[in-house]
């Protein structure tokens, strides 16, 4: 019983060492993820930060998840896509929220969400890909469909994502949403006709709780973020989409697209008993 558990021990081993030489890069990207989100955690922790600390916790599990759908699901991600989701996740958690590169970088929530929806869509083609070239499955989709459909789901992760955002800022106070400065105001409540007019007044003072604000207009409180923030996911979503038509209509060949492509892996053999 021993010398069988230790077999196994030693078969899981060199799986392991041979997975680290097949994808050295990745492995190494990886574990220097890992490193800084501890290393961020554990100053987080010195400053009693609990909320930084709950979110570097999201973040390493949030990293887990690559590992977990292709140990459990049996599906392969390329090392190129896997390499990307990584450095998506710690460039949001880590270092748009906790290093505050979102207020540092204007533009940083923008790339982020744009590279979310073309992400997405390559997450959302490989498994309609699959299903497709699958044995189990008498239809064949069409190249436009095939696109078509993720572009679609790319559309709905960006949709639950705003939905969480949301969420969060309602639950919990937090300002996910980011608000923005509005000088003027177009409302049809503003035609003294009360017609469905809309009139447009410039926003030359506003006042809260007495005091005068001084920013040169009033706060929208996250919708305008949330339609920015879909209208980028939306052009990932199409760009990729494109390219994955081709990619479907040439039958998988060549490209980027080529490289995102998730892929089923074939089932390992039983051990015997």
């Amino acid at each position: 019983m021993g010398w069988d558990i230790n077999r196994r021990i030693r078969e899981r081993f060199s799986r392991v060492r041979q997975e680290f030489y097949e994808h050295k890069p990745l492995f190494i990207l990886y574990v220097v993820i890992r490193l800084l989100v501890l290393i961020t955690m554990a100053l987080e922790i010195q400053n009693q930060a609990w909320y930084n600390v709950f979110l570097c916790v999201i973040t390493l599990v949030l990293l887990l998840i690559p590992s977990f759908v292709e140990r459990r699901i049996r599906i392969d991600i390329p090392d190129v896509l896997e390499a990307a989701m990584l450095i998506f996740i710690f460039a949001a958690e880590i270092l748009g929220e906790l290093q505050e590169y979102y207020l540092a970088f204007p533009y940083w929530d923008t790339m982020l969400h744009t590279v979310n929806g073309f992400l997405c869509a390559a997450i959302g083609l490989a498994l309609i890909d699959i299903l497709n070239n699958s044995p189990r499955f008498s239809i064949s989709l069409s190249p436009v469909f095939v696109a078509l459909s993720a572009f679609c789901f790319s559309m709905t992760i960006g949709v639950i994502w705003e939905f969480l955002e949301y969420g969060m800022d309602v639950l919990f106070a937090t300002d996910a949403q980011k608000d923005t400065i509005v000088t003027s105001i177009s409302s049809v409540l503003l035609n003294p006709d009360g017609h469905n007019l809309a009139i447009t007044v410039p926003v030359e003072s506003v006042v809260i709780n007495g005091e005068e604000w001084l920013f040169g207009g009033y706060v929208d409180i996250g919708l305008i973020d949330t339609i920015h923030d879909l209208m980028v996911n939306f052009i990932g979503a199409t760009l990729f989409s494109v390219f994955g038509y081709f990619y479907v209509k040439n039958k998988g060949e060549g490209g980027i697209v080529a490289h995102l492509m998730l892929t089923k892996m074939q089932d390992e053999p039983k051990e015997p008993e």
